[in-house]
């Protein structure tokens, strides 16, 4: 089922007066040059419940992949005119408007997500004036160069659209002669948003000719529009909710940007003030705008008949089937197309004698193909994630969890979680998705680290995500993509229970080195009453696991000429000493002479990493052991770094010239739970009786991130996927397993959060 928001009261609306354009722009625009109408294609529309369906191709205007030059250009000319204190009719020449402008020094400014900056630009290189277009640090490249071609100075903006209209505005009011020529209105600016909504009127007189042309006077019955911050929207609310027409207004929207259809879902009134939404990367870079237009909302909170939001890939069909009929058009114009497809199975919202009309308002141009954000089923999901680079950049130069977190993001928006991205660590994100519960019942955590360690050194290809011998393989498939699908699906699937409590899904940066996601997400105040850690145990259920320590042990020499041992010591000669001390020390743990666990058995140590010396003729000064002693419950970083000073000082005190430092690095505690927890036991029953045997209770080696959820006060379980090679050659998670693995968790909260 479609996310869509549905007002049926508004088929009676009608827009008012003051919405309409007073002058017939039609005759403005035909003295721009290069002027001439856009096509009208017709499509097949026998498989989407109507009797046809027309697509208004904006691919191209006055030359540019866009309907925006024709709101732009109006709006311009008019703010160009005031500020010149000239009197303005749509007739006025253009070049005595280009000479005044020049005259006055005048700079354009604006934000964009892409086509209305390019459009801005293009009509300062014809009147002559400078343009400064601000643009989200995360807008591809290639629109900006787009823009920069228009001659346009392009600045890129830390943060989101509605920051970057932010700073055009700042910018704008610093400079003399500066105008703000923006389609998002604000308290304070809306004479110039609503110039440009006049602007695109032209498209719909353009529309109504040639729809009547092909029905025999007849108007669209329903009209699709693409919104962003919904200045097009609002032209299409004020034109055909005019003079007693009933013509059906859609908008489309993609699932990571829904600032209307959230809007009108949560505002009751059209004076209420619209949120700002939280918004992520889409393919419909245009449309990625988190907050509607002020002078928009009043009509489209009563003008809007039905507001939709699509996945990226729903756009990415449609760009490819219309281009297989000879259709041009990039994933905002092909979004009408999209949600017309979701709709149609609607019979009360599309019925078969309906005209609908699709405004493709942008021309083709390159992305990059999105993952699918609509499957539900846990197996495709972990092939799709393995297919995500998210190789942890501290370990191996990897990719990063950027990508992995715009994927997770559009997933959860498409399954209407509230999602959060967390990123104290710039380039590090995590996400917090949470289905919220009806009220009075247990929160659940899920959480699982989206890094992985390097591909380098893997057998075949990392990122396959394919499927053999009823096995997803690839880097992470194990470690552990497959456990955070698992996650993601059993959340989807209790939520349909409308549990009583939140379920919170934690899906954080950094595991594999110093836990940066985790830790971040505690700090911001997330908690839970219990916790699932989805890494992977062989469908065992691990109770415990073992702590850390890293030790920096810097081995003191005397540097010198290789030719004079009488004035040197060579430190890395005394640092054979200390490793076999170490070796030793070693042994004595594994023989429980210090601490043993029932479960996880003895603490040990071992020298990770060694460096040393500068070069073969000389004498080294200094010799740097890396060394990591893995604890067990009971074991404090105290503790033992106390018991490792005890070995350096028995080595200096028999090894002359031996002289140390010894430095305390990165530590994390052991963990365990105990087996009669009430939370603990449970999930035990759950796991019994979808594995139809009682599951192994085992302790880990490793360490996980449920140690510092459990200091926060949550129980922990760690319960995961069945397979082999992390951090191996070769990598995999069964089939079988991960489908039993999302089944456990699904009725662990169900029953959990009531």
């Amino acid at each position: 089922m479609p996310a869509f928001y549905r007002r049926k009261r508004s088929s009676s609306y009608t827009a008012p007066e003051a919405s309409i354009p007073d002058v017939n722009l039609a005759s403005f625009h035909r003295n721009l040059p290069g002027y001439s109408p856009t096509v009208l294609h017709s499509l097949d529309a026998a498989q989407l419940g109507c009797d046809k369906v027309l697509l208004k191709n904006e691919a191209e205007r006055f030359g540019l992949p866009a309907f925006k030059i024709l709101g732009a250009s109006w709006a311009a000319c008019k703010a160009v005119a005031r500020e010149v204190q000239l009197p303005y009719d749509p007739d006025m020449s253009i070049e005595l408007l280009a000479s005044r402008a020049r005259d006055a020094h005048i700079t354009f400014f604006a934000a964009t997500d892409g086509n209305h900056g390019r459009a801005l630009a293009r009509m300062a290189k014809l009147l002559g004036v400078g343009c400064e277009i601000y643009v989200p640090a995360a807008l591809d490249s290639t629109i900006c160069d787009f823009i920069a071609g228009e001659g346009a100075r392009v600045v890129k903006t830390d943060g989101d659209y509605d920051a970057a209209v932010k700073t055009a505005s700042l910018a704008a009011n610093a400079l003399t002669g500066g105008i703000l020529i923006q389609d998002t209105a604000f308290a304070g600016y809306e004479d110039v948003p609503k110039w440009i909504v006049d602007g695109y009127s032209t498209v719909l007189a353009e529309v109504d000719e040639q729809v009547a042309s092909l029905t025999r006077g007849k108007f669209a019955d329903v009209v699709i529009v693409p919104v962003g911050v919904g200045s097009l929207a609002q032209a299409v609310v004020a034109h055909y909710k005019h003079q007693g027409r009933a013509t059906t207004v859609i908008t489309v929207e993609p699932d990571t940007a829904a600032c209307l259809r959230k809007s009108l879902s949560t505002c009751t009134s059209p004076s209420s003030t619209p949120p700002s939404v939280f918004t992520s990367p889409t393919i419909m870079a245009g449309l990625n705008c988190g907050t509607v237009s002020s002078i928009a909302w009043p009509l489209l909170s009563e003008g809007v008949d039905i507001a939709i939001s699509i996945p990226d890939i729903e756009a990415h069909r449609a760009v490819q089937d219309l281009h297989a009929v000879g259709i041009g058009v990039g994933p905002c114009g092909a979004a009408p197309l999209a949600a017309l497809r979701q709709l149609a199975s609607q019979k009360d919202l599309i019925k078969p004698e309906s005209v609908v009309v699709l405004l493709a308002t942008e021309g083709p141009r390159q992305y990059t193909a999105p993952f699918d954000s609509t499957t539900s089923d846990p197996v495709e999901l972990t092939q799709i994630l393995t297919r995500i680079d998210s190789s942890n950049p501290d370990l191996s130069g990897g990719a990063g969890e950027t990508e992995i977190v715009d994927y997770l993001l559009a997933w959860l928006a498409h399954h209407d979680f509230d999602a959060y991205r967390l990123e104290a660590h710039l380039g590090r994100p995590s996400v917090v998705g949470v289905a919220r519960g009806s009220g009075g019942g247990k929160s659940l955590m899920f959480n699982g680290h989206i890094d992985t360690v390097t591909l380098a050194g893997y057998d075949g290809d990392p990122l396959s995500g394919s499927l053999v011998d009823d096995a997803v393989h690839g880097r992470g498939t194990f470690d552990m993509k497959a456990g955070i699908a698992a996650s993601l699906v059993a959340a989807h699937r209790a939520r349909a229970s409308r549990p009583r409590g939140d379920i919170i899904l934690t899906l954080v940066a950094d595991e594999e080195n110093l836990s940066l996601g985790t830790q971040e997400v505690l700090a911001a105040g997330w908690r839970a009453d219990a916790a699932v850690v989805s890494e992977p145990t062989n469908l065992e259920l691990m109770l415990s696991h073992k702590g850390f320590v890293w030790f920096e042990v810097d081995i003191i020499g005397k540097a010198g000429h290789g030719s004079r041992p009488d004035l040197c010591v060579d430190a890395i000669v005394k640092a054979g000493h200390f490793l076999v001390a170490l070796e030793a020390y070693g042994d004595t743990l594994l023989k429980g002479a210090h601490a043993e666990h029932p479960v996880l058995g003895t603490g040990t140590v071992h020298a990770g990493l060694i460096r040393g010396g500068e070069e073969a003729s000389s004498y080294p000064a200094l010799c740097t052991v890396s060394v990591e002693r893995r604890t067990v419950p009971g074991e404090t970083p105290t503790l033992v770094e106390t018991q490792l000073r005890a070995v350096l000082d028995e080595v200096s005190h028999r090894v002359p010239d031996f002289r140390y430092l010894l430095r305390v690095g990165d530590a994390r505690p052991p963990y365990e739970v105990d087996r009669e927890n009430p939370f603990v036991k449970m999930f035990s029953q759950h796991a019994e009786s979808v594995l139809e045997h009682a599951p192994t209770v085992a302790g880990a080696t490793y360490w996980a991130d449920s140690a510092l959820l459990a200091e926060k006060g949550m129980p922990v379980v760690l319960f995961g996927a069945q397979g082999e090679g992390a951090h191996a050659a070769r990598e995999f998670a069964t089939v079988d397993s991960i489908r039993k693995v999302t089944e456990t968790f699904t009725r662990v909260a169900i029953e959990f959060c009531g």
